[in-house]
């Protein structure tokens, strides 16, 4: 068994090291699951009557390509994301299916958006990530135009998505002290307390803010669930570290853990988050 390197690493060298490229080879998969979360966001985005869309840590794109297809000659919606695997995978999309959205890769905490550009910023679970949280919905907001809207998506707290942390807990019993604690949850919850929330963006100058509890029903193929708790989240950052002897006790103890979300092929669960507005005024 190898160690895992003694700091830890920075999203930058996430998503653009194997979580990223994981991603990418999920990217079926991962739009699949999510597909109705990328519903609220283009319902939204019609509602308003939204012309100039900024979709945060857009990852492959299914999202950022959604909300362009449906202002299709009446506005736009660009992607931005930390991750060139995951960018590049979007600007593929993009190409092949003649859509005019388009990409950035940078980060949306400090990269130059513009001034007073857009009219609606959107993500689906892809704020939560920030070094500096206030600074980056700063800068999202100087790049907003009077009047703006905000509305993000982000997981609520993990003991309300007991599926998001089922193989974890189901493996490290089976790990050393060392590697176990790179599975406790952390990033991706990084947005369940309300009251942070609320302060980040207080502090980092939106007004109106509204969060709604959104609880989503999500699925994905029985045969799709070894791809999911290998290839996705601390876990499958973390089974390249094992020997093969150790790795498939591993996956195997993880797959149990779904038992409970399984039947007639498909496993089931629910996906409970916040729906986060605001408005720059």
């Amino acid at each position: 068994m190898n160690t895992m390197q003694a700091n830890p690493p920075t999203a930058k060298e996430i998503w653009n090291g194997i979580a990223g490229q994981n991603w990418v080879e999920a990217q079926v998969l991962l739009d699949g699951m999510f597909k109705r979360f990328e519903d609220v966001i283009v319902t939204g985005c019609l509602e308003q009557g939204a012309r100039d869309v900024l979709d945060v840590g857009c990852g492959t794109g299914a999202t950022t390509l959604a909300v362009a297809e449906r202002l299709r000659g009446a506005g736009g919606c660009t992607g931005i994301d930390i991750s060139d695997p995951m960018i590049e995978l979007a600007r593929k999309r993009a190409v092949q299916s003649g859509s005019s959205a388009d990409f950035i890769c940078a980060d949306a905490e400090d990269h130059p958006l513009g001034v007073a550009r857009y009219d609606r910023i959107v993500s689906r679970f892809g704020v939560m990530f920030f070094r500096d949280p206030v600074r980056a919905f700063a800068n999202l907001r100087r790049a907003s135009a009077a009047g703006a809207q905000l509305a993000v998506i982000a997981w609520r707290d993990p003991a309300e998505n007991p599926f998001m942390t089922a193989a974890e807990a189901a493996v490290r019993p089976l790990l050393p002290e060392a590697l176990a604690a790179a599975l406790q949850p952390t990033g991706q919850f990084a947005f369940a307390d309300e009251n942070l929330v609320r302060g980040i963006l207080r502090d980092s100058g939106w007004s109106g803010v509204t969060m709604t509890p959104l609880d989503i029903a999500c699925s994905l193929p029985e045969n799709q669930l070894e791809t999911w708790l290998t290839r996705l989240g601390p876990l499958g950052r973390l089974l390249p570290e094992l020997d093969p002897v150790h790795r498939a006790a591993v996956i195997d103890a993880a797959r149990s853990a779904y038992a409970p979300y399984t039947a007639g092929g498909t496993v089931r669960f629910t996906a409970a988050c916040w729906a986060i507005g605001g408005e720059n005024v």
